[in-house]
């Protein structure tokens, strides 16, 4: 049977943690408790509550923080814990009254905008969102990436589409794989526009005289078979020689695809934790079932006990080969595409 070993998790979904101040505070929490998971850092609670100490744990350790508080108490408490928009957590403030839920920061990528609405819904106030995208009824670029699963090539540059959609410039919108419909707001034609959005894998995209946007789909499967110890630093460096010379971008790797006698391979565990995807690892059995389809070696079944490896692990990761096996002195790969994710 067909295992599948993480080499790396995502940062593990938390609880919320809600910051409060006053005893008014202390009673939205309470209600709060109906609805979600959450750990209460509360001034009046706790005697050795320092606002700022708590401000560093929260912002560290999890993705959903509130503040019941001003606005101001909450933007100097994180200001100095602020790190990227990619990496920041959502944070959202409520104020005592409970008459407004404010997304302060990570609106997009962290989830605040959706988050600050439901708890708008729940507590019968007013969602208070400021990004001129979503006033708008437009998907920024960044809210596409985290709604499909996709990474973003460059902040700077999804930045920079956003602007143009704000400013009404015309930004294309293309999806190599017609799998995202064109969003609102959007053209999905690319002649005569002031940018565009591009969903793909490929590493180097050519439209003239544009400003583009890479959205990269994790949708490439690399089939592996090598030598015992292997050197991982040399299949490291070869596979991602082969992928650009197949115009593959690194970040759309999603998977690497072995036999089981490879799982403890440090050569194919350290290329999975390169690319921060999991391995797929497959049994004598399963590739058994497939490996007629592909050209065998009598060398490989008898050091592994089936006649190929690479080609077969892909098909048997439900990927569509575009490549046949590449040999690569002591190594094997074939790059294959999963048509749906």
């Amino acid at each position: 049977m067909m295992k599948i070993s993480p080499t790396c998790t995502e940062r593990e979904k938390m609880r919320i943690a809600v910051i409060s101040v006053t005893n008014a505070g202390d009673k939205i929490a309470e209600k709060l408790k109906d609805y979600f998971s959450i750990d209460l850092y509360s001034k009046k609670k706790d005697e050795k509550f320092n606002l700022k100490n708590t401000a560093e744990i929260v912002m560290n350790k999890y993705r959903d923080v509130l503040f019941v508080s001003s606005t101001g108490i909450a933007v100097r408490a994180i200001a100095p814990f602020i790190k990227s928009k990619d990496r920041d957590p959502a944070v959202i403030v409520v104020d005592s009254s409970c008459k407004f839920v404010i997304s302060l920061l990570s609106g997009h990528l962290g989830g605040a905008n959706e988050l600050a609405v439901e708890l708008a819904d729940i507590l019968k106030a007013v969602p208070v969102i400021t990004t001129a995208t979503d006033n708008m009824g437009i998907k920024a670029p960044d809210v596409l990436a985290r709604d499909n699963e996709l990474v973003i090539d460059s902040l700077q540059d999804a930045k920079y589409m956003a602007s143009l959609l704000v400013a009404g410039e015309k930004v294309g919108f293309m999806d190599e794989d017609n799998l995202i419909k064109v969003p609102a707001g959007y053209s999905s034609s690319l002649n005569k526009v002031s940018g565009a959005v591009y969903v793909t894998n490929k590493n180097r995209l050519s439209l003239d005289n544009t400003k583009i946007l890479k959205l990269i789909r994790r949708n490439i499967v690399l089939g592996v078979g090598c030598r015992k110890n292997f050197s991982p630093l040399d299949m490291i460096d070869r596979v991602k020689k082969l992928l650009s010379d197949y115009n593959i971008d690194e970040r759309a790797v999603k998977y690497i695809a072995t036999v089981e006698i490879k799982s403890e391979e440090r050569a194919v565990i350290e290329l999975a934790e390169y690319f921060k995807c999991d391995i797929k690892i497959f049994s004598v059995e399963e590739i058994r079932n497939v490996q007629h389809n592909y050209e065998g070696s009598d060398f490989v079944e008898k050091s592994v006990g089936v006649r190929a490896v690479c080609e077969p692990c892909v098909e048997l990761a439900g990927a569509a080969l575009l490549t046949d096996k590449i040999k690569a002195d002591g190594m094997t790969l074939c790059i294959g595409k999963l048509c749906r994710i």
